[in-house]
This record gives structure tokens, C-alpha cells and sequence, in this order.
């Protein structure tokens, strides 16, 4: 049986909170809530040094579990009993990461964890340092929807022009990941597919991850009273059932020049993704010209945070990958522990 960790990702507002509680309700996979230190744990790893010492173990995981900004409190795990695990556990910075995952997966008798976080599809490279065993799972929604989605949300502060950028984006990774990782590391669907046959596409899924379909994934209502945080109310539509209503909605949500400039810009990588063009009048000089500044601001941000981590990665500060798993503990040479049942094996 598996147990590599399994990352969901996609562009923001594309469904990925339902697959994460699609899979959360399968009984060998647990799903966390969005947290918000696996990102800057790894980009401040030069701060705490060496963890192959105890110590620094010890303080990373007292500033992972006490801080407010990581958001650890929502995996209902404790903060003494995590700390003690990382100083008891490998010297590896994905060892003290993925200690707090596999400790959420323990919460529920469950052999694999996951984590949700769509950003995630733009830094698929980190996250294979950390976890070489990684699986990926690309969620993709019509852009003109993850659009007018994203205009609603109470913590979307940017304007349309980065909401386009950031769907094409999504794309973009997918289709370099798509090329570049072997097949049984990144897998695709489509969220009008999902949501209008859940049950064909879990199972598909199910055969990517190597795991038994359980009927339960296609109803995930009561995984989301563990999975999805109360004060999360944009995501209050998963705690019913799985549901088309929203497919399309963009053509009433979205005002006439923003259709404009989604079909403009993103009109071949919605066609390559099977979505159809609505035929909307070409947007206005000034429309296109606001967004490929935007689009250009962000690449040059990606590109200096990509050449900051390069320099570090010249002098790691000590080991990186995770040592959690089977299959990380192979990759790294070290002999595979004997186990007294299949039961321990899937939590090894």
C-alpha cells in the first residue's frame, strides 16, 4: 500500500476544497485545511540552521506550532506532542514539515496524508525537495469561472487583470509539469467533469494514487465539518452536495469587458483545456495593455524569488527532503524498517 503524500492544486476558486474533501473521505487519506508554514519554513531554512541537531529542531517546531501566522491550530493536533516528534524524528527540513501531516493523518486512523493549497501548482519543484515522493493532483476549472469567483471573495484584494494572470498561470505550470513528471506523479481533471460524474473521475483518480474508490468520496458533506475551518464561510457550499450550479456562471458574473479580455487572453488555453469561446467582441487596446503589465510584474517577482532560491540552494543549511516515507526513506538509502502488520506498515 502507498503512502506518498498527495498535494492537490489547481488555480484558486477551481474546486479544489471539494477534491480535498473528496479525498479526505476516503479511509486511507487525510486531507489538511490550508495551513500557512510549509512555504516559509522552507524559504527561511537558512534561519534555523542545521536540523540534523535537536535543538533546532525543537525551535522550529515550537515557532510552527506557537505562531498565529501557520495556522497550525486547525489541524487539532498538540503543539507538545508535535514538538517531541520533530526532536525525536529525522534531521531533515521535510522530516519536521511532514511530521505535522502524518501526525493530522494519525488523528484519524489514516495511513496518507495530504495538503491543499492551490498556489501550490507554481511551486511543484519545492515541494519535490521536500517531499521526493510527492504526488500532484491539478485541478482545472474554466478560467472565466475561477474569474468571477475570485472577484467575489472577501480576501481577494487584487483586480481582474491578476485574477486572469493568475488562472494562466495555473495553466502554464500544468502544462511544463504535465511534460516534465513521470506519469504516476501528476495527474489532471477537470472540475465540469468531476462535479457532473464524480463518481467515473474519483475513480480514475483513485487508480493515479494507487488506492481502492471508495463510494464515500462522491458524498464528502461530513468530511467537511474536520476538513474545511468554521470561519471559512466562502467555502460554506461544501458542506452540501456536489453540484453543477456554478459551471459557467461567468457569463452572469462577469461584466462584458472582462469577458473581452479573458477570451482574448486566455482563448487558446481555454480551447486546449476544452472550453468553448463565447465569441465576445475583442477587448479595448487599453484593457490588454493593463493586463500585460500585470503579467509582466508578476513574472519578474516569480523570476527574482526563483533566483533568490537558487543561490540558497548553494548552501543548504542541511539535509532537505523528508525521511517519513517508505519510498523517501528509499530514495535516501536507508534500509526499509520491519514492520509487524500491514496496519504499521501504511503508518511507517
Amino acid at each position: 500500500m502507498s503512502d506518498r503524500p498527495v498535494f492537490v492544486v489547481g488555480c484558486p476558486r477551481s474546486g479544489t476544497t471539494m477534491l480535498q474533501l473528496m479525498l479526505h473521505s476516503h479511509p486511507r487519506l487525510a486531507v489538511t485545511p490550508e495551513t500557512r508554514f510549509l512555504v516559509p519554513v522552507y524559504y527561511g531554512r537558512r534561519e534555523y540552521g542545521d536540523l540534523r541537531d535537536p535543538q533546532r529542531r525543537r525551535t522550529l517546531a515550537e515557532w510552527i506550532s506557537g505562531d498565529r501566522t501557520t495556522k497550525f491550530r486547525e489541524l487539532k493536533i498538540e503543539a507538545a506532542d508535535y514538538i517531541q516528534q520533530v526532536v525525536d524524528g529525522p534531521g531533515s527540513l521535510g522530516s519536521v514539515i511532514g511530521t505535522a501531516f502524518r501526525m493530522y493523518a494519525d488523528r484519524f486512523g489514516k495511513a496518507r496524508w495530504g495538503d491543499k493549497r492551490p498556489s501550490y501548482v507554481k511551486q511543484v519543484d519545492m515541494l519535490l525537495r521536500l517531499f521526493p515522493d510527492a504526488q500532484f493532483v491539478h485541478l482545472i476549472r474554466d478560467g472565466r469561472d475561477c474569474v468571477s469567483s475570485l472577484k467575489e471573495m472577501p480576501w481577494y484584494t487584487l483586480n481582474s487583470y491578476h485574477a486572469i494572470s493568475t488562472w494562466a498561470e495555473a495553466i502554464d505550470a500544468g502544462n511544463k509539469l504535465r511534460r516534465s513528471l513521470p506519469e504516476d506523479t501528476y495527474y489532471e481533471l477537470r472540475y465540469e467533469e468531476l462535479t457532473d460524474d464524480p463518481e467515473t473521475e474519483l475513480k480514475k483518480l483513485c487508480h493515479f494514487l494507487e488506492e481502492d474508490f471508495d463510494p464515500a468520496m462522491v458524498s464528502p458533506r461530513e468530511a467537511a465539518t474536520d476538513a474545511v475551518p468554521l470561519h471559512k464561510v466562502w467555502h460554506s457550499n461544501t458542506h452540501g452536495d456536489v453540484t453543477r450550479a456554478r459551471v459557467g456562471s461567468w457569463a452572469n458574473r462577469l461584466e462584458s469587458w472582462e469577458i473581452s479580455v479573458c477570451e482574448a487572453a486566455l482563448g487558446e488555453r481555454l480551447r486546449a483545456n476544452g472550453y468553448e469561446l463565447s465569441g465576445a467582441p475583442a477587448p479595448s487596446k487599453v484593457h490588454m495593455a493593463k493586463l500585460q503589465r500585470t503579467m509582466q510584474k508578476r513574472r519578474a517577482s516569480r523570476k527574482r524569488k526563483n533566483m533568490r532560491d537558487r543561490l540558497n540552494r548553494l548552501r543548504e543549511p542541511g539535509p532537505v527532503a523528508a525521511l517519513l516515507t517508505s519510498e523517501q526513506r528509499a530514495l535516501a538509502g536507508i534500509p526499509q524498517q520491519r514492520v509487524e502488520s500491514p496496519e504499521l506498515a501504511g503508518h511507517a
